[in-house]
């Protein structure tokens, strides 16, 4: 096709017809063409982040049946309060004798609190109505496997011997949570369930855990449910291949901010 540039004096707008030199030529606005393949490029990569997203967050959740027959809601801390919300309410609605809330300041609420996670969840649960010598608080963790190993001291520090478990945590680390525990937990006969605030993938994301935050978050404990067990910190958990392949995609796409 041969370019035909700009002529002089001429000015026409998209869709007009324009007669000369022995040509009928219709004006077309390429620019919002391009405009418009942009945008709808930019949809579809959304909508394809979003899907993979959800893939993982529905892989990380483990649907566990609840019991009320435990002796302490177990509560590991983090950024999330709705967290501390969900476990003031069970141990409210009847789940267990004591209320443990375990987290000091990792990573992601290093400068957003200004005390331990564990603190700021009690207070949440104090607030709705728990009794505070219900209450089991461990201020000095800064990762998962420490939220099980400092809670453990804690309770033979205090002569408790509990052997059963609901531990509450973000819907996205269900998972690596109830890994982790099984791991390093030093009595083996200890029984756990798992459950998180209820709500879905397209629920979940709020003003302070913003959607990309959770994605990367969700991609790096996934890689870490493979990598964690060869260095004793898990056990092995099975990866289906459509959640490895979502992830792989998240990588690509950026989401690798929280890679081990």
């Amino acid at each position: 096709m041969t370019d035909v540039g700009v002529i002089p004096g001429l000015q026409a707008t998209s869709g007009d017809v324009v007669q000369g030199l022995g040509l009928d030529w219709e004006i077309v606005d390429h620019k919002a063409e391009m405009t418009n393949n942009s945008d709808n490029s930019r949809v579809q990569k959304v909508s394809e982040t979003s899907g993979d997203a959800e893939v993982l967050y529905n892989y990380h959740q483990l649907h566990m049946p609840l019991s009320k027959d435990v002796d302490a809601v177990f509560c590991l801390c983090s950024l999330d309060t709705r967290v501390a919300q969900r476990a003031a309410q069970l141990f409210l609605d009847g789940y267990g004798n004591y209320l443990i809330f375990s987290g000091g300041t990792g990573k992601l609420t290093q400068g957003r609190f200004d005390k331990p996670e564990a603190q700021i969840f009690a207070d949440i649960a104090l607030g709705m109505g728990v009794p505070e010598e219900k209450l089991l608080v461990e201020p000095l963790s800064t990762n998962t496997g420490e939220n099980v190993r400092f809670t453990y001291a804690l309770l033979q520090e205090k002569g408790l011997h509990l052997s059963s478990f609901l531990l509450v945590q973000k819907p996205y680390m269900e998972r690596r949570t109830y890994a982790t525990f099984k791991k390093q937990w030093p009595d083996p006969s200890t029984q756990i369930t798992v459950t998180s605030p209820q709500l879905k993938w397209n629920e979940y994301p709020n003003e302070d855990n913003p959607e990309e935050l959770v994605i990367n978050i969700a991609v790096g404990d996934l890689i870490r449910i493979r990598e964690y067990p060869s260095k004793g910190f898990q056990i092995p958990q099975d990866i289906p291949n459509e959640v490895w392949e979502a992830a792989q995609c998240l990588i690509r796409a950026g989401y690798d901010n929280h890679l081990p």
